[in-house]
């Protein structure tokens, strides 16, 4: 059975079922102030800015220049070799790989943003040695030895970068 509450379509003409609403007050004001409009905010201060930017163009922030680069990277394959040839037993190796993984994490933090950096042969052979040796590191532990087919392939690596460091690459 239908509602009575509900509305239903009126035939007739003279009944509206929409009520008209009307503003409450009449008032007008006399003087219109300007309004801005956001879009007008932000066309006029982005043609302000512009100009700045167009004059002036900012140049990418470079992490370090070519020679720090070179001399970060040495230091690191110094860590590395002295670091891999310890002897097991040595009481010095935990302090040594911590110190050589604080460096490599931040090598690696320093130079991975940089695009120019990233097709050098240095940068790659590098990249891969230390993920090879902090990899190994993080698995077994500071005193665990490194095999000697992995180590062969870390030195090899750590020698090519060097060279590439040498040529320039």
């Amino acid at each position: 059975m239908a509602s009575p509450t509900l509305i239903t379509p009126c035939t007739s003409k003279s009944q509206s079922p929409f009520i008209p609403l009307k503003p409450k007050s009449t008032i007008s004001a006399a003087v219109t102030t300007p309004t801005v409009r956001r879009r007008d905010f932000l066309s006029l201060s982005a043609s302000v800015l512009a100009p700045s930017f167009v004059l002036f163009p900012q140049s990418p922030a470079l992490a370090a220049s070519d020679d720090e680069y070179v001399k970060d990277t040495n230091e690191v394959i110094g860590k590395v070799r002295t670091t891999i040839t310890m002897d097991r037993n040595d009481p010095n190796v935990a302090a040594a790989v911590a110190d050589l993984r604080e460096s490599s994490n931040s090598w690696v933090a320093k130079y991975r943003k940089e695009k120019a950096l990233l097709g050098r042969a240095s940068f790659r052979d590098m990249y891969s040695a230390l993920n090879a040796v902090s990899g190994h590191y993080i698995s077994f532990g500071p005193t665990a030895p490194i095999p000697a087919k992995r180590k062969a392939r870390i030195l090899e690596e750590m020698d090519t970068a060097e060279k590439a460091l040498l040529r320039g690459r």
